[in-house]
């Protein structure tokens, strides 16, 4: 064999070889981001393939560029109208739905799962209180679940069925969780082009100027005072529903089923 092949050879072992321990660092780095703050710590298993983020009982991650005067958008409702209620008003059950607009695995459960949640709320069967969180800008970095959140807000003051409409389409087209294609303001307003009679002169001017910010840090502040340390957490009055197994969204029909147990 000439010098020049084995050459060849051995460089491209070399480049084969780093760009393996590259690999191996970049997982690393993912498998280890785990984040402490005062009382609070938040962890993102994305390694293993799941992103069941957990998050703290106190602080707030959402608090960038929510400076400003706090506006609640019309159609709201809870504390201080940090949960948006969709459905019925007198539906004889309700389910608590606790989200992060960049949690992979709530995109999941919104692609198996979401079509029978809004089934039951139009048969009237059960209304449904979203619970919304920002916490994985403090554990990714960037600004896309505060901006993405400050933006519904901007589409629950349009009404709510704009903002369930807004809400599938961000699931929809959800980047990958360590992109933060969410934070961009222009690229919500394209997705929001998705939901007719959306994009009105104050939804955009909302959206733009930020006007919900403040409301978006109020909402994930609330979402760090309740008891639940993950998302997605589903919960039927009150009781919590196992909608995850082996860090998966459970099928429609283990859904169903597992709804039918709370309801009767």
């Amino acid at each position: 064999m000439s010098n020049a092949r084995k050459t060849d050879r051995k460089t491209n072992a070399t480049e084969r070889m780093r760009e393996a321990r590259a690999q191996a660092q970049r997982a690393d780095r993912v498998r280890r981001r785990v984040v402490v703050g005062g009382a609070s710590v938040a962890v993102l298993a994305l390694a293993a393939g799941v992103a069941f983020a957990v998050g703290g009982s106190s602080g707030s991650s959402s608090t960038a560029g929510a400076g400003g005067p706090l506006v609640v958008p019309a159609n709201a409702s809870g504390t201080d109208g940090t949960v948006i209620t969709y459905g019925k008003a007198d539906a004889p059950h309700t389910m608590e739905v606790y989200e992060d607009f960049r949690c992979p695995v709530c995109k999941h459960f919104e692609a198996a799962n979401g079509q029978t949640v809004k089934q039951l709320t139009q048969d009237g069967q059960i209304k449904v209180e979203f619970h919304l969180a920002a916490f994985l800008d403090k554990n990714l970095g960037g600004k896309g679940s505060r901006t993405a959140l400050a933006a519904a807000g901007a589409a629950l003051n349009e009404g709510v069925d704009k903002f369930k409409a807004f809400h599938d389409v961000l699931y929809a087209n959800q980047p990958d969780e360590r992109s933060d294609d969410f934070g961009d303001v222009n690229h919500i307003l394209d997705l929001a082009g998705q939901v007719p009679g959306l994009k009105t002169d104050a939804f955009v001017k909302a959206v733009q100027d930020g006007t919900y910010a403040p409301w978006a840090a109020k909402v994930n502040e609330e979402f760090n005072k309740s008891d639940v340390t993950g998302t997605p957490t589903v919960k039927l009055d009150g009781k919590k529903l196992d909608v995850l197994t082996n860090g998966k969204a459970v099928s429609p029909e283990q859904f169903t089923a597992l709804v039918k147990q709370v309801t009767g």
